[in-house]
């Protein structure tokens, strides 16, 4: 065997193991597309697609901490130290279109550690299903939302305007140049909630415009058999500047689930100032029949977008009644509020 006959008998043979190697090749798997996250700008900032899906989601909430000092502004007692508290609040809503209209759902948890508590505290605030004006579900009475609520004041409802979170169902009708109407029932809660098949009834109407709004609600407490009812008017005076008032009646001096405050009626007013781009100065003043004033100022300043810082000052003037349904109360009282929130 000669050189040359050696080298293409070698060629030969690694043409031949090539081709059978050839033969086994491994085939690689192409990757599945990935499917990213869709911004859904139909609702607003903050939303996005579901994966695989045309519902929309938005994750919000907010954490805080809180520290008061002084007396307790609803009771008249005074405090031997501070109140310090910390919360952490999380938001979620879905919404999709359909044929019937928006379908919406919305949820809002809040997580509280009081004191140092050995125990937190998990509320439900609200979870509601929302469909084409009908809404179902718990959430804040609709005699205490519907009219907007109190100033932004930390402590805004030492002369209670409404109850609070309830069962609910309810249809809302919104007409296009500003006029809307609700009518609902509630089942109320604590005291309140009803004992029989006969909910607590309500209904309000609303007319907002550039200048301002003005809203009335009135609900029957099928428990006590009594109503209330409730009037405001927001203005808005500048661009920097708004103000509102409102009063409100009930037919029995008793609380009941709608009418909350003290004596027939109340009244309460207040103003919101934005001086600066980052601070907004917030005041209100509260009084009910029995006699009982209740003040408020604050500053809201936004230190860096989404973190906000609000000192507080409050002042109570008790009345003879309600300083006397309270043991070691005092005529007047004193309170001093810093809250850090920070919202997402």
């Amino acid at each position: 065997m000669n050189i040359k006959s050696l080298f293409l008998g070698s060629a030969a043979a690694l043409v031949a193991v090539s081709g059978a190697r050839a033969a086994d090749a491994v085939v690689v798997a192409e990757p599945e597309p990935v499917e990213y996250v869709r911004i859904c700008d139909a609702f607003g900032a903050g939303f996005f697609y579901i994966p695989g899906t045309e519902t929309c989601l938005k994750v919000s909430g907010y954490v805080r901490a809180e520290i008061r000092g002084g007396d307790d502004v609803y009771k008249g007692i005074e405090r031997d130290t501070y109140d310090w508290r910390a919360r952490a609040v999380t938001r979620f809503d879905a919404r999709s279109e359909t044929e019937l209209g928006t379908l919406r759902s919305y949820a809002e948890l809040r997580y509280n550690f009081n004191n140092g508590a050995d125990k937190e505290t998990v509320d439900l605030n609200q979870a509601t299903i929302e469909l084409g004006g009908f809404r179902v579900g718990a959430a804040d009475s609709q005699f205490t939302s519907w009219t907007g609520y109190l100033g932004a004041i930390i402590s805004d409802d030492v002369i209670a305007e409404g109850n609070y979170v309830t069962n609910q169902i309810s249809y809302t009708y919104s007409a296009d140049n500003g006029f809307s109407a609700f009518v609902g029932t509630e089942q109320g809660k604590g005291d309140y909630l009803v004992d029989d098949y006969l909910p607590h009834i309500l209904g309000g109407a609303k007319f907002k415009q550039g200048w301002g709004s003005v809203t009335g609600v009135v609900g029957y407490d099928s428990k006590a058999e009594e109503w209330a009812g409730k009037v405001r008017l927001d203005v808005t005076v500048t661009e920097a500047i708004s103000a509102w008032v409102m009063g409100g009646y009930k037919s029995n001096d008793v609380k009941d689930f709608y009418g909350t405050w003290n004596g027939d009626y109340a009244v309460w007013g207040g103003i919101a100032a934005k001086v600066t781009d980052k601070a907004t100065v917030n005041a209100q003043v509260g009084y009910e029949d029995e006699g009982t004033i209740a003040a408020a100022l604050n500053v809201a300043y936004t230190l860096v977008p989404g973190f906000v810082i609000t000192p507080e000052v409050n002042y109570t003037k008790f009345d003879d009644a309600r300083q006397a349904r309270t043991r070691g109360a005092k005529d007047d009282a004193f309170q001093g509020i810093i809250r850090f929130q920070r919202n997402f």
